[in-house]
């Protein structure tokens, strides 16, 4: 998968996570787009050191959901140490 497949998982799961997190989710898309890239990537490692599985190709499903995944933990992450909540 090319830098352009991580941008649009990374886009598309920041702001699944955000839903997930909804009460804890700042930001704007721009945030979103670096969280979820961040979350791919934290997602991959998690498969790779837990299920020894890694990031598949754009249209395969464990892709979508270590990215998921990835993205929620660092959101969590994120808004934990920032100690932000959003405004809503």
């Amino acid at each position: 998968m090319g830098i352009l497949g991580y941008i649009v998982v990374g886009l598309i799961c920041g702001a699944i996570a955000k839903a997930l997190l909804k009460d804890r989710a700042v930001g704007g898309w721009l945030a979103t787009l670096i969280l979820g890239i961040v979350g791919a990537i934290v997602g991959g490692w998690l498969g790779s050191f837990f299920l020894d599985t890694d990031l598949g190709g754009f249209f395969e499903i464990r892709t979508w959901l270590l990215a998921i995944l990835g993205s929620v933990v660092v959101l969590f992450i994120y808004t934990s140490i920032t100690g932000k909540r959003s405004r809503r």
